[in-house]
């Protein structure tokens, strides 16, 4: 016979707790064991071991099976539908303050050293460029650039672009 893992104490109660419960479903019924089993498709001796919550005869067919007979399949839709655990862990990445995402054009206009060194030929000063290009101007131009130079708003732009599209690199 297979080995099955041993179940936590809590999971052990809550399986006879249900076992008990399908006993009592039967009973009301008034069918024997051997009848419920039968309408189940399964044998007596399953029927007892899932009635007294024997985990090893707990499986998720012979749970439906029996609940089918039993004229319960509507309650197995009610099995962990509420997933209290997961909402809480989703509501709390929901609340969570969001990083602002990168804008879909950047003009040249906020980026004063780079316009200055590496974009000075555009006729526009206001040009807009993708958040690739305009990383792309930084990493190509960089041997002209002045570190030092690039400060405030210009200098948090460069590093979410270098953490965002760069991947943490600056490639220069």
């Amino acid at each position: 016979m297979p080995s099955y893992p041993a179940v936590s104490d809590e999971s052990a109660s809550l399986l006879k707790e249900l076992g008990a419960r399908l006993r009592l479903a039967r009973k009301r019924r008034g069918w024997s064991a051997e009848a419920l089993a039968q309408r189940a498709g399964i044998t007596r001796v399953t029927l007892s071991r899932l009635e007294v919550g024997e985990p090893a005869a707990t499986s998720l067919g012979t749970l439906a099976r029996v609940m089918g007979a039993l004229g319960m399949a509507g309650d197995l839709a009610l099995l962990a539908r509420d997933d209290r655990v997961g909402h809480d862990r989703r509501d709390a990445l929901l609340l969570a303050p969001r990083k602002p995402a990168l804008p879909r054009r950047i003009s040249l206009k906020r980026l004063p050293h780079l316009r200055s060194v590496a974009a000075w030929h555009l006729p526009d000063p206001d040009t807009r460029l993708s958040p690739e290009e305009v990383l792309s101007l930084y990493e190509r131009n960089w041997r002209h650039i002045e570190p030092a130079k690039i400060v405030g708003e210009e200098a948090a732009l460069l590093r979410k672009l270098t953490s965002t599209i760069g991947k943490g690199v600056l490639l220069v």
